[in-house]
């Protein structure tokens, strides 16, 4: 049988960066690109495809799951995941609802959302790795010689 500790794999922050920029890029495009003139309301492509019945959604929903994919891939904790795929599921739910649904989407930014926790996630190891390291510097060494 497989330990499965073995099966995981730390990235180095290298590999973060760029991913959680594309991550921002989809979740900018998908939920926030345009401001509607004469508002503060932004909008993406998630309510345009919403007018879409059934493929559209079904679209959306996809590029949605990507980020959580992302998400799984950069180590971000199962609930975490968890609490993401339960934003998707809202913003899918609702957003397939004919006639209203694209208004929800308008409201419901699920991938705004799920990229802020990605953000949260790397922002909490990044500084765990920096406390880690800053520690391995200040502590003293000590060398102890027995007298026979």
């Amino acid at each position: 049988m497989t330990d499965l500790d073995s099966l995981t794999m730390d990235l180095p922050d290298s590999a973060a960066e760029p991913a959680l920029r594309r991550l921002q890029t989809v979740a900018r495009v998908m939920d926030e690109a345009v401001r509607v003139p004469g508002t503060d309301i932004r909008v993406g492509l998630d309510p345009v495809l919403g007018v879409l019945p059934g493929a559209g959604d079904a679209v959306a929903a996809g590029v949605s799951l990507y980020i959580v994919a992302e998400a799984a891939n950069l180590g971000v904790p199962l609930t975490t995941i968890v609490r993401m795929l339960g934003n998707v599921a809202a913003d899918v739910a609702l957003g397939s609802i004919p006639v209203v649904g694209p208004l929800f989407d308008v409201v419901i930014k699920a991938n705004a959302w799920n990229v802020a926790h990605i953000e949260e996630f790397v922002a909490d190891a990044t500084a765990g790795e920096e406390e880690a390291g800053s520690d391995a510097d200040d502590e003293a060494i000590v060398i102890e010689i027995e007298e026979a």
